[in-house]
């Protein structure tokens, strides 16, 4: 096999690869950086906990299209992530739970929601469809919506740049200042279910969070400046979406968890090899004599 065979032959031969590795492109440009923020502001299991959120809105609008419709998923999950965040806001300020316990009860009642009306409504390959995703049956369509959120999200992170990171390490400071954080807070987290929503038929509830913390802990290891950790992270999503792909056609696997897998083994090489990891650490280098 040539490698030309290995690497290049599945997307000049299929349009559903080609399709398939340019919404992991898209993926990785825009969720790389949003999953940075989210590890900056400790709030990377919230990430997770909103990918559950926002089954229901999903659910509902996958079985109003009947089929894969990323525009009808995309809507009803829009409206489930951006509630369940409000909800959860609104219970922590006004009860005496913490912000993660009230995260946590209300994602998990919405798991459990979306689960039920999949199952009720449609089938077993309804549920898997959802859970999962078809990375592969994605079409021009999908793709198009795909972009859109990723260059959406590219911009807005360029305009609130410098107020969104000086909130994730000072919200005393902008809060003085008057810069209205409780504003861009929002605005990161309407980012966040906007993401959530475009990894929606790519890989399902389960695994749309998969492209923004694993390439953001990786980032993490390699670098310590904030811009070439976003860097690093866009980086290493979209090269996961291409090794997985290519994983996933040659060795006949499922796509969308090929391509979190190829994230985790590129995590767990950097949990040895980089400058923050394991190696570096025990292994130091001697130090120059004079």
């Amino acid at each position: 096999m040539t490698a030309y065979d290995l690497l290049l032959a599945p997307f000049s031969d299929y349009g559903f690869m080609r399709r398939a590795l340019v919404a992991c492109l898209c993926l990785g440009l825009g969720s790389g950086p949003i999953g940075v923020f989210l590890m900056l502001r400790r709030m990377s299991l919230v990430g997770d906990a909103m990918s559950h959120a926002v089954l229901p809105g999903a659910a509902i609008g996958y079985l109003i299209a009947g089929s894969l419709s990323l525009t009808a998923m995309g809507l009803g999950g829009l409206i489930a992530g951006l509630s369940v965040a409000l909800l959860s806001g609104i219970v922590s300020r006004t009860t005496s739970l913490q912000e993660d316990a009230s995260f946590a009860s209300f994602y998990l009642s919405s798991l459990a929601l979306g689960v039920l009306i999949v199952s009720l409504r449609g089938s077993n390959i309804d549920l898997l469809h959802v859970l999962f995703g078809t990375i592969l049956a994605i079409d021009a369509s999908a793709l198009y919506e795909i972009g859109a959120i990723s260059t959406v999200t590219l911009v807005t992170l360029a305009i609130i740049y410098r107020p969104l990171v000086a909130e994730c390490f000072d919200a005393g400071f902008l809060r003085a200042i008057g810069g209205r954080g409780p504003v861009y807070h929002f605005l990161f987290l309407l980012l966040v279910v906007l993401n959530l929503v475009a990894s929606f038929q790519a890989l399902g509830t389960l695994m749309a969070v998969g492209l923004m913390m694993l390439p953001a802990a990786i980032a993490q290891l390699w670098s310590r400046s904030l811009p070439s950790m976003m860097a690093i992270a866009a980086a290493s999503a979209t090269a996961s979406g291409y090794l997985g792909l290519i994983a996933s056609y040659h060795l006949e696997l499922a796509s969308g968890p090929t391509i979190i897998m190829t994230a985790a083994l590129l995590y767990g090489f950097s949990i040895f090899l980089a400058p923050s990891g394991l190696a570096r650490r025990y292994f130091p280098r001697p130090h120059l004599k004079g």
